[in-house]
């Protein structure tokens, strides 16, 4: 055997060129990493499969290339890198003419979607170019590939519309445009792919309706239009699609009824027709699909009959009824779905009890904010092994929290805000683990006994507001929360120093106690901070320089109605945070770990994850004092509001300058103090402002001319001051005509509360402007003067000439003009 063998090695030699792949293929993919170095200007660790790429080996070995076992020919390239790369780049891939299969995904290409060079690749098969920065419109060219399977372009930056050409790809199975600019109308060829498994053009702009043609792809799997403009009924058609698995039509326009013809699909797993503009009742066929799983029906103007007792047959996983006109009790017959992960159920007319076979279910999500259901909370369900979220705000619940709510060890994200709990909180709350979010707001729960939670622990948004606890401030939390709300109480004392250990706290809300003490110094070393209020306790002392120095985030402060004195510190002009809160915070939230809860906290909405499920819940409105009127600021207005409120306090001197530095507050109110001085011109730069208040004080001299550059200005409230001169016209200023704002200053004049300006009491900004002018500002008083004064002594003149002359001529028609002179 030996001789044979050695007879073998100079053979292989000899045939293995035969084995590698063509050259010119390999020259090809050279060529293309040239141009990629080249073009980028980009180290080779962003390319780290590339680096295999040479002139000596096979290509055929190389990283990312796939050949044919038998010609050796170039079948396929998945090529993934993390520079931004031109899409020109990519020219000599296409004198490949045997690929098959070309994966670009996920990467930074930059460009219009390649046209004539894909052309070329006749045999291709499978295309994936998604999520990537695509731009312009899909190509003829891409049409004529009529091997052509598999097409994604999904997350992309594609514009235009999907022309019909796109009906000549009759082999095609997968077509997926997602997450595009994509508009005008799904073409009728959209018919002839009757190979067509999954279609999904969800996140565009497509308009008018789904063609009756859609019905011919009788082996489609799944159907995805949602997130578009689609307006029309939802086409019956679709009910003849006998192997579709998943159906998404939602936050689109569709009207109507939910066709009855939909009972037919009988692979059906996921329902998707959420907010729409569906009307009618709720087809009880549709629980008689065995398959069915995902049911989500919220956001329409769909009713269901809860007097129709049904026994469904399918066993669902996820269920949404939110704002279905659902009156009388929770249904009974969902006690029969053993496998239900969430309930949504908020939003409608329930009343009643919380059932105790609810309880009993060991549902995962609950639920059922915003109905009118009554009692109290059965102590079975907190011994559910399986609750991760509960919500039932805003219903008439009432009585004590049970004891062993610290049982449910799972429970994530409780809220149970807006209902008519009370008594002591349970301490045990503080024994469940995983608590991240916690609202208990807006009950009547009292004591002095909050639960102490370990320093250690992950609660991360705590609102206890609105209640009626007593005693000193709680300091019983962790040091990772950063959401802490407790305004709206009874709690007394002095500012507890133990919070500054909360060092990731970025809203601290505490208005409306008994606080009392001076105004805490030690906050100055949370840098986090980007909301305080502390507005109507008994803060008293002054404002310290440097309680200011190390807070560049805060965007909300609230200090009004306290008895704080001194002067406004000038450092206050460096709080420049304008951005929103930190984002919200990641929760893991599955059984495995790979479904995570997205909570944002200041728009409220909480995302789930693969299940692409969201909650909205209502948090509560920060109370401030608003154009003259106390009254909520909303979770999501406060993601991007900047406010300044030192109104109702004893604060003396002058008004910084610095405060003009303030570029994006919308909100200032130093009101009912006792400040002194001018008005800074400097003020004229707030250029977001949309709400001035300087009334109530003892500011003098003249309102700032720079106060013309404030485009956003809806309210100035300069009353009960000693301020004088004329009050500068132009922009928002000749809108600010309520008399009652100025009122109170002797000294001022001007178009917007009536009163005559004489020419001495005009100020340097005001003759300047009148300068610039010319005689536009005298209109209503002094030109006018003219002509009455003018009039009267030319007609005498007339009339004594025509006397003298000898004769007095009365004309048979009469003008009169009064010619203004405009600039």
């Amino acid at each position: 055997m030996a001789k044979p063998l050695t007879l073998l090695v100079p053979l292989i030699f000899i045939f293995m060129p035969c084995l590698s792949c063509p050259a010119h293929q390999r020259d090809s993919l050279l060529q293309f990493k040239s141009s990629l170095f080249n073009q980028s200007d980009s180290d080779w660790y962003e390319f780290p499969a590339l680096n295999f790429w040479d002139s000596i080996s096979d290509c055929c070995s190389w990283p990312r290339v796939v050949c044919s076992s038998h010609s050796r020919d170039i079948i396929a390239l998945h090529l993934d890198f993390h520079a931004e790369v031109n899409s020109r780049v990519f020219d000599p891939i296409f004198s490949i003419r045997s690929l098959l299969l070309l994966d670009v995904s996920f990467n930074n290409i930059v460009g219009e979607v390649w046209g004539k060079g894909l052309a070329n690749l006749t045999k291709l098969v499978h295309l994936d170019m998604s999520n990537n920065y695509f731009n312009g419109s899909i190509p003829a060219h891409l049409f004529k590939l009529k091997f052509l399977q598999s097409l994604d372009l999904s997350s992309n930056f594609l514009t235009g519309g999907l022309s019909s050409e796109v009906g000549k790809l009759g082999n095609l199975k997968t077509l997926n445009l997602d997450q595009n600019s994509l508009d005008g109308n799904i073409p009728l060829q959209i018919g002839n792919l009757t190979q067509l498994q999954q279609f999904s053009i969800r996140d565009n702009k497509f308009s008018g309706r789904i063609p009756d043609s859609i019905g011919n792809l009788k082996g489609l799997e799944r159907l995805d239009v949602s997130n578009n403009y689609l307006q029309m009924q939802i086409p019956s058609e679709i009910g003849s699609l006998s192997n579709i698995s998943t159906l998404a039509l939602s936050n689109n326009n569709f009207t109507g009824i939910i066709p009855p013809s939909l009972r037919n699909l009988s692979k059906l797993q996921t329902l998707h027709l959420e907010d729409n503009m569906l009307s009618g009742e709720i087809p009880s066929g549709l629980f008689d699909i065995e398959s069915l799983k995902y049911m989500y029906l919220q956001g329409n103007e769909l009713i269901w009959n809860n007097s129709v007792e049904i026994v469904p047959k399918c066993m669902l996983s996820e269920l949404s009824l939110k704002q279905c006109k659902i009156s009388g009790d929770i249904p009974g017959w969902i006690s029969t779905q053993k496998k239900l992960d969430i309930l949504e159920l908020s939003d409608n007319q329930l009343t009643g009890k919380f059932p105790l076979w609810l309880a009993e279910m060991e549902i995962r999500i609950i639920l059922l904010s915003n109905n009118m259901l009554t009692g109290s909370i059965p102590p079975r369900l907190f011994q559910s092994p399986s609750l991760s979220i509960l919500v039932l705000s805003r219903n008439n619940f009432s009585g004590n929290l049970p004891q062993n709510i610290g049982d449910a060890k799972k429970i994530k994200f409780l809220v149970l805000s807006g209902n008519n709990f009370s008594g002591p909180i349970p301490k045990s709350i503080a024994d469940i683990p995983q608590l991240r979010f916690l609202d208990l707001s807006r009950n009547k729960f009292s004591g002095n006994a909050i639960p102490v939670f370990d320093p250690d622990c992950g609660l991360y948004y705590v609102d206890l507001s609105s209640n009626e606890l007593t005693g000193d401030i709680p300091v019983s939390f962790c040091t990772e929360t950063s959401i802490l709300k407790l305004g709206g109480n009874k709690f007394s004392g002095n500012f507890p120093r133990n919070l500054i250990n909360m060092k990731y706290l970025v809203y601290l809300d505490l208005h409306d106690n008994n606080i009392t003490g001076d105004f805490p110094q030690f906050l100055s070393q949370i840098s986090t901070l980007e909301v305080l209020s502390l507005r109507h306790n008994s803060l008293h002392g002054s404002l310290s320089s440097n309680l200011f120095s190390n807070q560049s985030r805060l965007r909300i402060l609230d200090l009004s109605n306290n008895n704080f004195v001194g002067s406004i510190p000038s450092e206050l002009g460096n709080l420049k945070g304008t951005g929103g809160y930190g984002g919200g915070f990641v929760i893991p939230i599955g059984q495995d770990g790979h479904e995570e809860l997205t909570v944002h906290w200041y728009g409220a909405s909480i995302s789930l994850f693969p299940s692409e499920y969201t909650i909205t819940i209502m948090l509560n409105d920060l109370t401030v004092n608003w154009k003259k009127a106390v009254q909520g600021l909303s979770s999501h207005i406060q993601s991007f509001y900047s406010l300044l409120d030192l109104s109702e306090n004893n604060l003396s001197g002058e008004i910084p300058a610095s405060l003009g530095n303030l570029t994006e507050l919308k909100l200032l109110n130093i009101s009912n103090n006792r400040l002194t001085g001018y008005i800074p011109q400097s003020l004229g730069e707030l250029e977001s402002i949309e709400s001035l208040d300087l009334s109530n004080n003892n500011i003098s001299g003249t309102i700032p001319q720079s106060f013309t550059k404030l485009k956003q200005l809806s309210v100035l409230d300069v009353s009960n001051n000693k301020l004088s001169g004329k009050i500068p016209r132009g922009g928002q200023m000749d809108t600010m005509n309520d008399p009652s704002y100025f009122a109170n200053n002797s000294g001022l004049c001007g178009m917007q509360i009536r009163v005559k300006c004489s020419e001495d009491e005009l100020t340097p900004d005001a003759a300047e402007e009148d300068d610039d002018d010319d005689d536009s500002e005298q209109e209503p008083w002094f030109l006018w003067a003219g002509v009455w004064i003018g009039f009267p002594l030319a007609f005498i003149s007339s009339v004594l000439t025509a006397f003298v002359s000898g004769y007095f001529v009365i004309p048979t028609q009469k003008y009169h003009s009064i010619h203004y002179r405009h600039r």
